[in-house]
């Protein structure tokens, strides 16, 4: 467990990193550019640690450290094996740091992006609680560590719930045709949304989080091919690269359409899996 911990706070920035400049590089060729060196996230975040740091409010510094420290903490419980419904809980916490960081700015664009955050958070939380059940359902557990050390591969007694999940991961992953409240890449209206407000160390707590939070969320992948690892890697793999994909082939939707489309989606996809898993192991919702 020690060992999960510290390999994830010191490993998970640069991997995180490392495909947040592949997804750059990807995606630059998906559009006919040569695109920035894969290295470029690093580059831009120790950039930023050398700036001054700005800030409209001092209250801002300290909310998107303790949105760093959430998102750390999240992933500390998951990679340790811990509770998957904790995992949600404090992830949710963490999401109202930032949103509060940009609620303090007194910029509109912020604090669209901050009501738009709270919007994706409204879409995708419905079917992250859905996954929480069906694992439970699956392994017999909340546990993580139970979910890993299960006997068999878990996406395919639930097929609804991983197609659920790559769905709600676009928005979490902020891309489009759901990056409504910030954005990556330079394609979005609202200039940049929930980051407006932020510059130099503050910005670079942002990324260095986004970081984090991919790896996290590739994790949650893994979960599905547990007991295959090679195949939980690849298929974490392709899920991103499915994501790229899906991020450089669509244009931004409303923000009716990604609530509604969403809990469609947790509805037919997500409870429709846990009632056959009920069925098949005898239980009752």
């Amino acid at each position: 467990m020690i060992l999960s911990l510290c390999l994830f706070i010191l490993l998970a920035p640069f991997v995180g990193g490392l495909i947040d400049g592949l997804d750059r590089k990807l995606s630059a060729r998906m559009q006919a550019r040569r695109g920035p060196p894969i290295w470029q996230p690093f580059y831009d975040v120790a950039k930023l640690m050398q700036k001054e740091n700005l800030f409209l409010h001092y209250s801002q510094n300290a909310l998107m450290l303790y949105y760093l420290m959430m998102v750390v903490i999240t992933g500390m419980i998951f990679f340790s094996g811990g509770d998957f419904l904790l995992v949600i809980f404090t992830f949710t916490l963490a999401i109202g740091f930032l949103v509060l960081a940009a609620y303090k700015g007194s910029s509109p664009y912020s604090e669209t992006g901050a009501s738009r955050e709270l919007l994706q958070l409204l879409a995708y939380e419905p079917m992250l609680i859905l996954a929480g059940v069906a694992f439970y359902l699956a392994a017999g557990s909340f546990d993580v560590r139970a979910i890993v050390q299960h006997e068999s591969n878990l996406i395919w007694t639930m097929p609804g719930i991983f197609l659920g999940l790559i769905y709600i991961f676009t928005i979490k992953l902020r891309k489009s045709p759901f990056d409504l409240s910030t954005s990556h890449h330079a394609h979005q209206e609202v200039v940049k949304g929930i980051t407006t407000e932020l510059a130099g160390p503050t910005l670079a707590l942002f990324e260095i989080a986004h970081w984090y939070e991919t790896v996290l969320l590739l994790g949650m992948v893994y979960l599905f091919a547990a007991a295959t690892p090679w195949l939980g890697i690849t298929l974490a793999v392709l899920v991103y690269l499915f994501e790229i994909f899906i991020d450089n082939t669509t244009a931004r939707v409303k923000w009716q359409q990604m609530v509604l489309w969403s809990w469609v989606v947790a509805l037919v996809l997500g409870l429709g899996n846990i009632v056959l898993l009920a069925a098949t192991k005898g239980g009752s919702l």
